[in-house]
């Protein structure tokens, strides 16, 4: 849960009822509330519309919102060590062509 455990906080630090932060989302607050405790994924769009709104540097916390849908997907493998170094390298050659 790090990106939930990191809008906390900074929802937190604001001091945002997040009622404010759901407006904003144009979500209810009952979801807000899920993707704070994660228990539910924000999307995209609503991640970096959080960087603009907690003042977060580009893609601080959707790296974080990638990194966990990395984890969730690959936690309970036996090889997830590997599966990333494969991912790894697979980008740095991807990056080389281009």
């Amino acid at each position: 849960m790090m990106f939930a455990n990191k809008i906390k906080f900074l929802r937190e630090q604001k001091q945002m009822p997040q009622r404010q932060i759901a407006a904003v989302l144009e979500i209810d607050t009952a979801t807000y509330c899920k993707i704070e405790r994660g228990e539910r994924r924000a999307r995209k769009e609503q991640v970096i519309f959080l960087e603009g709104l907690f003042g977060i540097e580009k893609d601080g916390l959707l790296n974080l919102w990638l990194a966990e849908q990395i984890y969730s997907v690959i936690k309970d493998e036996d090889n997830a060590e590997k599966v990333l170094d494969i991912v790894h390298e697979n980008i740095i050659e991807y990056k080389s062509v281009i």
